[in-house]
């Protein structure tokens, strides 16, 4: 199902082009609080949390004046990690709940994450029926200037998320005496993931918690752990943690500086829970899961499942299947025991728990040897490049030479404007030249 809006996880773009203006935000506002609104309930609640992005003072003002012209309350709460948004949607009882952000993207970029009053992100059905209201026109949608929303800022919302996490813990748990390097990104966890960790007692370098509007994902966070590998060597730290702008991602490394992916975390908890008997079914993993974890998987008898690239398929691959633990290699990782969508303090919380006995971090999370896998990513114009019919026979050639020596996994990126191509081989010069193949039919 092609959506006009949204994409694999929410709305995203350039700020002040497309679909990420003042004027788009106030539509997006607007058709979500007629969507949304319901009529039985006494109150009509929305909740906005954003990340650090400059362009959030712009945007949420918009999408406020949306929801409140179409008779919604609205609860602003400031930056604060995405599932933090979704567990206060929840617990406040709101009708919705909104997240300003562009995840792990630069600062110029930025969209929105919509969730429902379950906490859960919508569905590819809900997200058509309101793409549907944005296209519609406005007037009819506006209500009554006697039952206008009001607006109203939270201070404490990280003060409560962060005993929400706490909660599904036992009270006895402390990380006095662990050393753990933090990188928030200079994102939505800036003050969040400090405050936690340190109120568990760990002794805490913090990166990344200076946001300035333009800093975020800035050669620091997940999707730059160079950052924590030299801060855990450099202060000789137990184990270093990292997340993106909306902290709904995470990726560790060890205390010999060794990088953690979401695949080798997934392992190590589909594991422990196993042996715990709080593992629910299996595992649901992505069509970018790699080989080495489903492997793992079969060999530990645990159910494994992919899902379409985005962690909101993960989830509804988990509801199906009635599965409680699921996730990307990219660092998305939900546990469904605990949350209803990624959270990388809560993975972060349920790892560091593991390892209180003592235990290294190079013992616990080296689980499974990863089959050799090169993903590359081609900015374009247009990702339908990849239906076109050069592509398409240079894809198949790629296949006929990748045949029963590995996969290859050519997308279109639902957030971004490029294509993603991935191989997987004990042979590496053949993935190089599969890939190059492909990259060339692009150009």
């Amino acid at each position: 199902m092609n959506n006009k809006y949204f994409g694999t996880d929410g709305i995203r773009g350039t700020v002040n082009q497309g679909n990420i203006t003042g004027e788009k935000f106030f539509r997006f506002g607007l058709a979500a609080a007629t969507y949304f609104k319901n009529q039985k309930k006494t109150k009509q609640i929305a909740v906005i949390a954003k990340d650090t992005r400059l362009s959030g003072y712009t945007l949420e003002p918009a999408l406020v004046s949306g929801l409140t012209s179409g008779g919604l309350h609205v609860f602003t709460l400031g930056p604060i990690p995405t599932n933090g948004l979704a567990m206060l949607t929840k617990t406040m009882k709101a009708n919705m709940g909104i997240m300003i952000t562009a995840s792990h993207n630069p600062y110029y970029d930025n969209g929105l994450k919509l969730f429902g009053p379950d906490g859960l992100k919508l569905s590819d059905k809900i997200e058509k029926k309101i793409e549907k209201l944005i296209d519609a026109k406005s007037t009819k949608q506006l209500t009554n200037p006697k039952l206008l929303g009001r607006v109203k800022r939270l201070e404490d919302g990280n003060d409560k998320y962060i005993q929400i996490l706490k909660k599904n813990f036992p009270n006895n748990f402390h990380l006095r005496g662990t050393k753990i390097v933090l990188d928030c990104a200079n994102g939505a966890s800036y003050k969040s993931a400090p405050q936690l960790l340190k109120e568990l007692g760990a002794k805490v370098i913090s990166i990344g918690v200076k946001p300035n509007g333009f800093n975020i994902n800035h050669k620091c966070g997940s999707t730059y752990p160079l950052k924590i590998q030299q801060a855990v060597k450099k202060h000789k730290a137990h184990v270093g943690i990292s997340f993106d702008g909306d902290a709904d991602r995470i990726i560790m490394c060890d205390e010999k500086s060794k990088i953690i992916d979401g695949d080798q975390i997934i392992a190590m908890l589909a594991n422990r829970w196993k042996n715990k008997k709080i593992l629910k079914g299996g595992v649901i993993g992505t069509l970018m899961s790699n080989y080495g974890l489903e492997s793992f998987l079969k060999k530990e008898k645990i159910r494994f499942y992919r899902s379409k690239v985005g962690d909101r398929y993960v989830k509804e691959k988990m509801k199906k299947f009635n599965f409680n633990l699921g996730g990307e290699q990219s660092g998305h990782i939900i546990l469904g025991k605990f949350a209803t969508t990624g959270d990388g303090l809560m993975v972060a919380l349920e790892v560091l728990f593991s390892l209180r006995k003592g235990k290294k971090a190079s013992q616990l999370l080296n689980v499974f040897n990863p089959l050799p896998q090169i993903l590359e990513n081609m900015m374009v114009k247009d990702k339908n490049v990849i239906k076109s019919l050069k592509c398409k026979k240079a894809i198949k050639k790629a296949n006929k030479l990748m045949r029963r020596n590995g996969r290859l996994l050519i997308r279109k990126s639902g957030t971004e404007p490029k294509i993603r191509i991935m191989g997987e081989s004990h042979n590496k010069k053949l993935i190089l030249k599969c890939i190059k193949i492909i990259k060339r039919s692009i150009k």
